[in-house]
């Protein structure tokens, strides 16, 4: 008889101010790495789970170091400074072995037990990019939920950041995707728009956000707004492309619109003296500027994508071989999953 197949699953979390939140977290996955099974019937075993210290302000360091010496399947991740949450994640992603890699905050508002949810999505629609959908409100303020949702779906709509209402912190992703991310992705880049330029298929999957423990939110909004002036610049050159469109559209119309001005001249419907000549000359002067500054924005866009980071293409192994081919639900025998 074939044994089931138990999908094995990484957990990264970038950990900033994770004193009195962490041991709460790590606590609640203790279970899942002796094997759980998914709603929807799968096995899988939570392996590793991976706290990238993040240089925050409280004891976290001395909270990772007492989880790591009582339980081997706790890696710590020692970034030299602060560096941000989604450079934290790229680094702990970075160091995983896992199949899944499974990214949430030390916050406690993710709640562990949906990674199963999030896995039975991914493998019911074959996805390798899901993220967690709150099906209840966030746990912010009303003016930060509004000017997240308003946020990303200006990304989406005009700066074609992908599918952007969708991002979240709470997602699961292949795990060659993940580190094969870590690798190229270039300084600063905002982590889910690297991660959309070689997700083949994106999904989501309801969860419940928690209260964030006892502690306030990391993020003023001076740095939330700076995380979506960041998401902006990295979402792609479709900004550059406005620049260059704009620019050749007002050269067409100004060049018809310097041809009607010699042609009313001529007719005598400008008596002006003057005044015509000056009026082609300044806007066909005009237009010439802003092709050419369109024609720079196209290659500063060749630049950015370089230095972002964007791949070319990426090389994975056969999807029949990989996890997403394993979406047989296991027999309801025991209740856990077990690896040797």
């Amino acid at each position: 008889m074939t044994e089931p197949y138990v999908h094995r699953i990484s957990v990264v979390i970038p950990v900033y101010q994770g004193e009195r939140t962490l041991p709460g977290v790590v606590g609640e996955l203790r279970p899942l790495t002796q094997g759980f099974r998914t709603p929807g019937g799968r096995l899988a075993r939570v392996e590793e789970v991976l706290l990238a210290h993040d240089r925050g302000p409280d004891r976290s360091d001395a909270v990772i170091r007492e989880l790591a010496s009582g339980d081997d399947w706790i890696t710590p991740v020692w970034l030299s400074r602060n560096f941000g949450q989604h450079a934290a994640t790229l680094a702990g992603m970075a160091a995983s072995g896992g199949e899944w890699i499974i990214t949430m905050d030390e916050d406690g508002q993710h709640d562990p037990a949906d990674i199963g949810v999030l896995l039975d999505a991914a493998l019911d629609e074959q996805a390798d990019l899901v993220y967690g959908a709150p099906a209840n409100r966030p746990p912010h303020g009303l003016m930060r939920n509004t000017a997240s949702r308003a946020s990303k779906r200006v990304l989406q709509t005009v700066f074609g950041g992908g599918n952007a209402a969708e991002f979240n912190s709470f997602r699961l992703v292949l795990g060659e995707i993940g580190r094969s991310v870590a690798a190229y992705a270039g300084t600063g880049v905002y982590l889910d728009v690297a991660l959309g330029w070689i997700a083949a298929r994106t999904a989501t999957a309801p969860v419940t956000l928690r209260e964030e423990g006892d502690r306030r939110s990391g993020y003023s909004y001076r740095r939330l707004f700076g995380h979506f002036l960041r998401m902006v610049l990295t979402s792609g050159t479709r900004g550059l492309r406005i620049v260059t469109l704009t620019g050749t559209s007002v050269f067409v119309a100004g060049l018809l619109f310097a041809l009607y001005l010699v042609i009313a001249r001529l007719a005598g419907v400008v008596n002006e003296p003057g005044w015509t000549s000056l009026m082609v000359v300044l806007l066909l002067g005009i237009g010439v500027i802003l092709v050419a500054l369109g024609i720079i924005a196209e290659y500063l866009g060749v630049a950015v994508s370089t230095a972002l980071g964007k791949p070319s293409y990426l090389i994975v192994r056969d999807p029949a071989l990989g996890p997403l081919a394993h979406t047989e639900r296991a027999a309801h025998e025991g209740s856990t999953a077990r690896t040797s």
